[in-house]
């Protein structure tokens, strides 16, 4: 896949976001995570170093703010964004290309995915059918049976509610939660469910 910043453009857009008013590191890295719609989150490890050579070159000034370090721009940095600001526009577009492929790619990989989920719940759904024919239950123990596999199923999907929540919380804690993670969250389920009563209705 195509780098999300062309060689220098992320250099410039950091002087972009930072002026919109001072932010930590951590708010940098969120606001350009947010630009993106959450397809794409730099690293710190490719914010960081590039954030500490604008302050090498006078673009930028910091201040300590308890154990955070906020970056703001300095006089010579607003001068170099408006010498520059005919480029923006150009990375803008290119962001714009980039948030469409990386959520192109995103719908492709939920798509392979799902034809996996649903091939396995075929396999398993087939295997449970092949245990039930081959088992001699007598017919006086067939409803407790139905009711110990109903009730094995339901806690099955209690389960795995209960893992990916947890899942989802670590998650968001993490690296946040916004309306892009929602909508593939909700693709992703709706998909699940489908291939689900597919499955049980065979």
């Amino acid at each position: 896949m195509p780098p999300v910043f062309a060689h220098g453009a992320l250099r410039l857009y950091l002087l972009a976001v930072l002026e919109e008013g001072p932010r930590h590191g951590y708010e940098i890295i969120r606001a350009l995570s947010d630009r993106f719609g959450g397809t794409y989150s730099p690293s710190a490890g490719t914010v960081y170093p590039r954030l500490s050579k604008l302050q090498e070159e006078g673009l930028l000034e910091t201040i300590l703010d308890g154990r955070r370090t906020v970056y703001s721009l300095t006089v010579a940095g607003r001068e170099e964004l408006d010498r520059r600001r005919h480029e923006l526009t150009e990375v803008q577009e290119n962001i714009t290309a980039s948030v469409r492929r990386l959520a192109d790619d995103i719908r492709l990989e939920v798509k392979e995915n799902m034809r996996g989920l649903r091939a396995e719940l075929a396999a398993s759904a087939e295997s449970a059918r092949a245990q039930a024919r081959t088992s001699h239950k007598e017919p006086s123990h067939e409803a407790a049976g139905n009711a110990a596999l109903l009730k094995e199923a339901e806690f099955a999907l209690q389960r795995f509610r209960d893992d990916l929540r947890v899942e989802l919380r670590l998650n968001a804690a993490r690296t946040g939660f916004d309306d892009v993670s929602l909508a593939t969250l909700r693709t992703v389920l709706d998909q699940a469910a489908t291939a689900i009563r597919q499955t049980l209705r065979q």
